[in-house]
C-alpha cells in the first residue's frame, strides 16, 4: 500500500476511533504544538519505571529531542497486542511519521499494522526470532532491529549465572519478570545452564527455550543440577511481592533477575541481606545498589544504544531506507557489559550520562544522511 494513501486512509478513523483506543498514549509533551517540518516518532513501551526503561526514556527526550528535529510520543505501559495495535493506529491516525518499538506482546502484529498504515518501524530493544525476521525483513516499512540477539540475551544469562556459581552459591532465587518476552525467556534459560543445571533435563539452548515457552513460566521441579533454584518469582505488582516474601523466607543466597530486580526488588533484598543480580542499565539506581554492596553483578546495555535505531528511522522519514547488503531490514546485534563493583560500573555508567552519551550527535550525524550506507551503520554499532 502507498505510504501516501495508507495515511488518508488513517486520518478517516480520527473520528471513528473508540474513547479507549485515544486513551492508549500517553505524552510528556505537547507533540500537537510540534513543528509540520519536523520528524515525529511514536514509541511503544510496556515497561514505564523500570531503570532500563527511564534510561532510554531519557535519552531520546532529553538529549536526541534537544538535539535534532524531532519529537516523540510514548504511550502508556501497554499490556497487549490489542493495545500495541490500538496505539499504533492512534500515531498513525495523528500523521505520524515512524514507530520504535520497546514492547514485545505481537511484533509481527506492531510489523503488519505499521506496514498497513505506512509508517517506518524499528525495533529498539529485543529482536524478531529468526522465523519471524525472514519473514519481514523485505517489508517496505519495516527498518530493522539493533539490539541484542535471542543467542545474546541467552549468553548474557548463561553469563550471569557462572560467575554465581564460581563464587561458591549454592542457592538462588530467579526473578523471571515478563514471560513469554522472549528476550527474558533466554535470559532465564541462560541462567539456569550457567549454574550449571538442566531443565527438563536438558542444558541445550534450543531445548530449554522450547520447553519454558511451553510452560509458559520456569518451572523449578525442572531445574536439576550443581546450583538449587529454590524460588521462581513471574510478574510484578502485589502478586509479586507475596512471592518475593515467601521467596526470602526460603533463604536463597542470591537473587538473580532477568530484569528489573532494582525497580521492584532492591530494597527488601537489602533488608534481608541477599545479593541480587540483574540484566538491566547503567542508571543512578543501579550504582546506588551497587555502591551499598547489594547488587553485585549488573549485565548492562548504555542508555543510548538505542541511538542507531534512531537514525535508521530518520534516515526512513527523510527518503534514505538503509538496507543491508542483501536488500533486507537491517539486523545488528549489540551486547553486554558486565559490573562486579563500583569501579567497573563508573566506567560506563559515566561515559554514557547526560550530555556526553556514548552514542551522541557527532557519532550519530555520521549515520544519519543521503549517503550513508549498511556498512557505515555496521561499523559504528559494532565499534561501540
Amino acid at each position: 500500500m502507498k505510504k501516501r494513501f495508507a495515511k488518508l486512509i488513517s486520518l478517516a478513523l480520527v473520528g471513528v476511533m473508540s474513547a479507549g483506543v485515544l486513551a492508549g498514549c500517553g505524552n510528556s509533551k505537547d507533540t500537537a504544538s510540534a513543528s509540520k517540518d519536523g520528524v515525529k516518532i511514536g514509541v511503544l513501551v510496556a515497561d514505564v519505571s523500570g531503570e532500563e526503561a527511564l534510561g532510554f526514556r531519557n535519552y531520546y527526550e532529553e538529549y536526541i529531542q534537544n538535539n535534532y528535529d524531532v519529537t516523540f510520543e510514548y504511550t502508556d505501559a501497554l499490556e497487549s497486542a490489542e493495545d500495541e495495535k490500538a496505539a499504533i493506529e492512534k500515531f498513525a491516525s495523528k500523521g505520524y511519521d515512524a514507530i520504535i518499538s520497546l514492547s514485545s506482546s505481537d511484533r509481527a502484529q506492531q510489523i503488519e499494522t505499521c506496514e498497513e498504515y505506512g509508517v517506518y518501524y524499528a525495533i529498539a530493544s529485543g529482536v524478531l526470532d529468526d522465523e519471524q525476521y525472514e519473514q519481514y525483513k523485505g517489508y517496505e516499512h519495516f527498518v530493522g532491529q539493533i539490539g541484542p540477539s535471542n543467542e545474546t540475551e541467552f549468553e548474557a544469562g548463561k553469563a550471569m549465572g557462572e560467575y554465581y556459581k564460581e563464587q561458591g552459591i549454592s542457592t538462588v532465587a530467579i526473578y523471571g519478570a515478563f514471560i513469554p518476552n522472549p528476550m527474558h525467556v533466554y535470559r532465564a534459560a541462560g541462567i539456569i545452564a550457567g549454574l550449571g543445571d538442566t531443565y527438563g533435563g536438558t542444558d541445550d539452548m534450543n531445548g530449554m527455550i522450547g520447553q519454558i515457552f511451553g510452560d509458559q513460566a520456569v518451572d523449578p521441579s525442572k531445574i536439576e543440577g550443581d546450583v538449587e533454584v529454590v524460588a521462581y518469582l513471574q510478574g510484578y505488582g502485589d502478586t509479586t511481592t507475596d512471592e518475593l516474601n515467601a521467596a526470602i523466607q526460603k533463604a536463597p543466597e542470591a537473587f538473580l533477575s532477568v530484569g528489573m530486580a532494582t525497580t521492584f526488588f532492591a530494597q527488601t533484598l537489602a533488608q534481608n541481606d541477599i545479593q541480587f543480580a540483574d540484566i538491566d542499565s547503567f542508571t543512578e539506581m543501579n550504582l546506588d545498589s551497587m555502591t551499598n554492596g547489594t547488587l553485585t553483578y549488573l549485565a548492562g546495555k548504555y542508555s543510548s544504544s538505542i541511538g542507531p535505531v534512531f537514525a535508521l528511522v530518520m534516515n526512513a522519514v527523510n527518503g534514505n531506507v538503509i538496507r543491508d547488503n542483501d536488500g533486507n531490514a537491517v539486523s545488528l546485534s549489540q551486547g553486554y557489559l558486565v559490573a562486579t563493583d563500583v569501579d567497573s560500573f563508573n566506567e560506563y555508567y559515566v561515559t554514557d550520562n547526560g550530555d556526553t552519551p556514548i552514542f551522541d550527535k557527532e557519532s550519530l550525524d555520521t549515520i544519519i544522511g543521503d549517503a550513508v550506507t549498511y556498512d557505515d551503520v555496521k561499523a559504528l554499532v559494532e565499534s561501540k
